[in-house]
């Protein structure tokens, strides 16, 4: 059964997520989005072992606002 997609409008009002669900946002698997975590390509703030994207970092990085709109400019 295939995973339901995480979009901007479920995560725009949570402070972190964990790096599978950015990874869903972004449209990457979870093995993509560790890599993506590990090269810096994605935000990430660590808590012990815990590794967390701060949801308004992962937000800017898209271009997206708060709401989950596309920001213009």
């Amino acid at each position: 059964m295939a995973r339901k997609r995480t979009t901007l409008a479920d995560i725009a009002d949570l402070a972190t997520v964990d790096v599978p669900i950015a990874g869903n946002v972004l449209g990457l698997s979870r093995d993509s989005a560790y890599e993506a975590a590990r090269r810096g390509d994605i935000p990430t703030l660590r808590f012990g072992r815990r590794l967390v994207v701060p949801v308004p970092r992962l937000l800017e990085l898209i271009g997206a606002s708060a709401n989950g709109n596309k920001e213009t400019e």
